[in-house]
Protein backbone atom coordinates (compact mmCIF):
# COMPACT_ATOMS: atom_id res chain seq x y z
CA UNK A 1 0.00 0.00 0.00
CA UNK A 2 1.61 3.27 -0.92
CA UNK A 3 1.58 6.46 1.19
CA UNK A 4 -1.08 8.28 -0.44
CA UNK A 5 -3.13 5.06 1.03
CA UNK A 6 -2.01 5.41 4.30
CA UNK A 7 -2.86 8.69 4.98
CA UNK A 8 -6.43 7.95 3.46
CA UNK A 9 -7.13 5.19 5.45
CA UNK A 10 -5.82 7.29 8.23
CA UNK A 11 -8.18 9.58 8.22
CA UNK A 12 -10.83 7.11 7.80
CA UNK A 13 -9.63 5.52 10.71
CA UNK A 14 -9.33 8.63 12.98
CA UNK A 15 -13.02 10.06 12.12
CA UNK A 16 -14.29 6.92 13.31
CA UNK A 17 -12.48 6.37 15.88
CA UNK A 18 -12.93 10.21 17.26
CA UNK A 19 -8.98 10.31 17.39
CA UNK A 20 -8.91 14.32 16.94
CA UNK A 21 -5.26 14.72 17.56
CA UNK A 22 -4.25 11.74 14.79
CA UNK A 23 -7.11 13.03 12.00
CA UNK A 24 -5.76 16.92 12.23
CA UNK A 25 -1.96 15.77 12.21
CA UNK A 26 -2.91 13.64 8.88
CA UNK A 27 -5.31 16.50 7.35
CA UNK A 28 -1.79 18.54 7.81
CA UNK A 29 -0.26 15.86 5.92
CA UNK A 30 -2.51 15.87 3.13
CA UNK A 31 -2.66 19.28 2.42
CA UNK A 32 1.26 19.53 2.64
CA UNK A 33 0.89 16.73 -0.14
CA UNK A 34 -1.42 18.64 -2.03
CA UNK A 35 1.04 21.75 -2.26
CA UNK A 36 3.70 19.23 -3.20
CA UNK A 37 1.83 17.48 -6.07
CA UNK A 38 0.61 21.36 -7.76
CA UNK A 39 4.06 22.14 -7.63
CA UNK A 40 5.21 19.43 -9.48
CA UNK A 41 2.28 19.60 -12.44
CA UNK A 42 4.36 19.77 -15.67
CA UNK A 43 7.79 18.44 -14.15
CA UNK A 44 8.80 14.96 -14.64
CA UNK A 45 6.30 13.35 -11.57
CA UNK A 46 3.41 15.31 -13.55
CA UNK A 47 1.63 16.52 -10.76
CA UNK A 48 2.59 13.55 -8.22
CA UNK A 49 5.52 13.23 -5.99
CA UNK A 50 6.95 9.49 -5.49
CA UNK A 51 7.38 8.19 -2.05
CA UNK A 52 10.70 9.16 -1.66
CA UNK A 53 9.60 12.81 -1.68
CA UNK A 54 6.93 12.77 0.95
CA UNK A 55 9.09 10.67 3.33
CA UNK A 56 11.48 13.77 2.53
CA UNK A 57 8.30 15.78 3.20
CA UNK A 58 7.18 13.72 6.34
CA UNK A 59 10.73 14.11 8.14
CA UNK A 60 10.81 18.24 7.51
CA UNK A 61 7.62 18.48 9.35
CA UNK A 62 9.04 16.13 12.03
CA UNK A 63 12.16 19.03 11.95
CA UNK A 64 9.86 21.81 12.37
CA UNK A 65 8.11 20.25 15.29
CA UNK A 66 11.26 18.66 17.31
CA UNK A 67 11.98 22.93 16.82
CA UNK A 68 8.39 23.58 17.86
CA UNK A 69 8.62 21.64 20.91
CA UNK A 70 11.99 22.79 21.82
CA UNK A 71 10.78 25.93 21.76
CA UNK A 72 7.31 25.37 23.89
CA UNK A 73 9.41 23.93 26.43
CA UNK A 74 11.81 26.65 26.99
CA UNK A 75 8.67 29.12 27.09
CA UNK A 76 7.70 26.76 29.73
CA UNK A 77 4.04 25.92 27.57
CA UNK A 78 3.23 22.49 29.03
CA UNK A 79 0.23 21.95 26.93
CA UNK A 80 1.95 22.99 23.63
CA UNK A 81 4.66 21.13 24.38
CA UNK A 82 2.78 17.82 24.79
CA UNK A 83 0.68 18.71 21.56
CA UNK A 84 3.79 19.10 19.80
CA UNK A 85 4.91 15.21 21.11
CA UNK A 86 1.82 13.82 20.31
CA UNK A 87 2.42 15.39 16.16
CA UNK A 88 5.70 13.97 16.37
CA UNK A 89 4.69 10.31 16.92
CA UNK A 90 1.44 10.91 15.04
CA UNK A 91 4.30 11.79 11.84
CA UNK A 92 7.03 9.36 12.84
CA UNK A 93 4.34 6.43 12.96
CA UNK A 94 3.93 6.95 8.90
CA UNK A 95 7.92 6.74 8.69
CA UNK A 96 9.71 3.33 8.07
CA UNK A 97 11.46 1.96 10.62
CA UNK A 98 14.97 4.24 10.92
CA UNK A 99 18.08 2.64 10.45
CA UNK A 100 20.41 2.18 13.13
CA UNK A 101 24.70 3.33 13.38
CA UNK A 102 25.94 0.01 12.84
CA UNK A 103 23.67 -0.64 9.74
CA UNK A 104 23.90 3.42 8.45
CA UNK A 105 27.80 2.36 7.98
CA UNK A 106 26.94 -0.84 6.48
CA UNK A 107 25.57 0.99 3.90
CA UNK A 108 27.68 3.65 3.60
CA UNK A 109 30.59 1.31 2.62
CA UNK A 110 28.56 -0.81 0.41
CA UNK A 111 27.70 2.32 -1.58
CA UNK A 112 31.39 3.58 -1.31
CA UNK A 113 32.21 0.88 -2.42
CA UNK A 114 30.05 0.51 -5.13
CA UNK A 115 30.63 3.81 -6.58
CA UNK A 116 34.50 3.66 -6.11
CA UNK A 117 34.55 6.99 -3.68
CA UNK A 118 38.28 7.77 -3.21
CA UNK A 119 37.85 10.81 -0.73
CA UNK A 120 35.71 13.92 0.67
CA UNK A 121 35.40 14.92 -3.14
CA UNK A 122 33.18 12.25 -4.11
CA UNK A 123 30.72 12.77 -0.70
CA UNK A 124 27.81 13.99 -3.01
CA UNK A 125 27.78 11.48 -4.70
CA UNK A 126 27.95 8.85 -1.99
CA UNK A 127 24.83 10.99 -0.57
CA UNK A 128 23.02 11.19 -3.59
CA UNK A 129 22.60 7.45 -3.83
CA UNK A 130 22.08 6.69 -0.05
CA UNK A 131 19.31 9.39 -0.57
CA UNK A 132 17.96 7.90 -3.33
CA UNK A 133 17.94 4.33 -1.45
CA UNK A 134 17.51 5.24 1.40
CA UNK A 135 14.62 8.01 1.81
CA UNK A 136 12.83 8.12 5.44
CA UNK A 137 15.43 5.43 6.76
CA UNK A 138 18.05 7.30 7.49
CA UNK A 139 18.61 10.83 8.97
CA UNK A 140 20.79 12.44 7.01
CA UNK A 141 21.95 15.15 9.20
CA UNK A 142 23.19 12.61 11.31
CA UNK A 143 24.74 10.42 7.96
CA UNK A 144 27.18 13.06 6.82
CA UNK A 145 29.10 12.96 9.43
CA UNK A 146 29.46 9.21 9.32
CA UNK A 147 29.98 9.74 4.78
CA UNK A 148 33.11 12.03 5.79
CA UNK A 149 34.44 9.60 8.27
CA UNK A 150 34.52 6.68 5.95
CA UNK A 151 36.04 9.02 2.77
CA UNK A 152 38.49 9.86 5.36
CA UNK A 153 39.51 6.69 7.05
Amino acid sequence: MSLREDFTTAVKDAMKSGDKPRLSVVRMIQAGLKDRDIAARGGEHDGKIPDSEILSMLQKMIKQAQETLETAVKASRAEMAENTRTEIEILSSFLPRQMDVAETKAAIQAVVAEIGAAGVKDMGKVMAVLKERFAGKMDFSKTSPLVKEALNG
